[in-house]
């Protein structure tokens, strides 16, 4: 198994690190209605709780690009330095998110989404 693929486990586990700071990190947790608690969070889980939903928007195209890259033949060296690259992008998008850093957050974002693009490319 390459570490391109460990990277997508963690990306795929990552949501729910930030699902656990919005649901344990104060209040009482309600689990009989989990979407109405995280909806009524305030300031940073709130925030954490955005950013679950991004980290899981982020996945699929990751997934797909390590996939493909590896696919048609993609340098393995290179995808696993921009899948690791991701993964480090993607914990600093969390950090910019709980810390309420707007800007920064986005151009993060884009750096992203600039792996992914790469990752895709690598095996063209």
């Amino acid at each position: 198994m390459t570490l391109a693929y460990w990277c997508v486990l963690v990306a795929a586990l990552m949501p729910f690190t930030f699902t656990g700071i919005a649901k344990f990190t104060g209040g009482r947790y309600n689990n009989y209605s989990p979407r109405e608690f995280l909806e009524k969070q305030e300031g940073f889980r709130k925030r954490a709780h955005w950013a679950q939903l991004n980290s899981f928007e982020a996945f699929p195209i990751f997934a797909a690009a390590v996939i493909i890259a590896h696919l048609t033949g993609g340098e393995q060296g290179y995808i696993d330095t921009l899948a690791m690259a991701f993964i480090a992008i993607r914990v600093v998008y969390g950090v910019m998110y709980l810390g309420n850093f707007a800007l920064l957050r986005t151009l993060v974002w884009g750096a992203g989404l600039g792996c992914c693009i790469a990752i895709f490319a690598a095996g063209a």
